[in-house]
């Protein structure tokens, strides 16, 4: 009896030495598989050369659905983008044109026009047709999560990104997975929910509907202007986001590649995974809405191997 309860002493240490609450550990096989998108991510912008981004002061602390907000950042994030490079790669075009298709208040109907699921369609060919969207098939075939034939994984992202759903209860079809995290949306008119992409976030900061507050990062961790993935709080049509967070400057088939590999490869509603990408280390939180992503975004916890020395 001893032995075995040793055993259990044994079971309950490792159980527990798991629960290191702040830091699940790293999942090494799906980091490899990210690097790996990441060096395929030819259409990535590239910091200093083709954008400029300014991340200035400190966002304050500030409550979900509080209007009141100190701006930290009197400058713009973005202080320049390159657009013609933005305009001559196809996913990048295909992404813009998407972004003004859908209402952004929850619990209002979308109406998708033909000319809309077009414009969905040449969207997903053209994701398709990037080596990091084929790569990330390969592995997912290789994990039987997808099928290899290319019309069925086209189905496949639709269903995952594109399907609409009631987000808001007993509401129409109000909501889906690429307008909450590419595009961004509003509850009750007073919060903002999702909006996680930096080309969103640069056009509307443009047109003055956004205004960047300030970076959000814990003490020893300043952020970079050349980092991939920031924490940031900002208003949007009035509305303000405590924390936000987004990838910056990467391609949209690097974000969809990543977040449906962690959507496909669990089936909890929600999922947290530890990777290192490049030089930084961050969650990859994705929650599901039924066959459908709900939201999925980046959680920067370290970047430019700080986490190396900062343990």
């Amino acid at each position: 009896m001893a032995g075995r309860f040793c055993g259990v002493l044994a079971l309950l240490a490792v159980f527990l030495s798991g629960l290191d609450a702040s830091r699940p550990a790293i999942h090494q096989e799906l980091s490899n598989i990210f690097n790996e998108l990441w060096t395929l991510d030819v259409n990535r912008m590239t910091p200093a050369t083709d954008y400029t981004i300014s991340v200035q002061g400190r966002a304050n602390y500030v409550t979900q659905g509080s209007h009141v907000v100190t701006d930290r950042a009197s400058q713009p994030l973005f202080s320049n983008v390159n657009e013609i490079k933005l305009q001559n790669i196809t996913t990048f075009t295909r992404l813009m044109k998407l972004l003004d298709n859908y209402e952004r208040s929850t619990g209002v109907a979308e109406r998708v026009t033909t000319e809309e699921q077009t414009e969905m369609n040449l969207f997903l060919d053209a994701v398709l047709d990037t080596e990091v969207m084929k790569r990330a098939h390969r592995y997912l075939v290789s994990k039987g999560q997808s099928n290899s034939n290319l019309r069925i994984f086209k189905n496949q992202l639709r269903l995952i990104w594109f399907n609409l759903y009631h987000r808001k209860r007993n509401s129409a079809l109000d909501s889906c997975g690429f307008e909450h995290v590419f595009v961004g949306e509003t509850k009750s008119g007073s919060e903002i929910i999702g909006f996680h992409n930096w080309v969103q976030f640069y056009l509307q900061e443009k047109s003055t509907h956004l205004d960047y507050k300030g970076y959000k990062a814990r003490d020893h961790d300043l952020p970079d202007h050349d980092d991939h993935v920031l924490n940031l709080q900002f208003s949007w049509h009035g509305l303000v986001k405590p924390v936000g967070s987004a990838f910056i400057g990467t391609s949209p088939e690097f974000e969809m590649a990543l977040f449906t590999i962690v959507f496909l490869m669990n089936t909890e509603r929600s999922t947290t995974v530890l990777v290192n990408v490049d030089q930084c280390q961050m969650e990859l939180v994705v929650i599901r809405h039924g066959r459908s992503l709900g939201t999925a975004y980046p959680k920067l916890l370290s970047s430019n191997s700080r986490h190396v020395s900062h343990h």
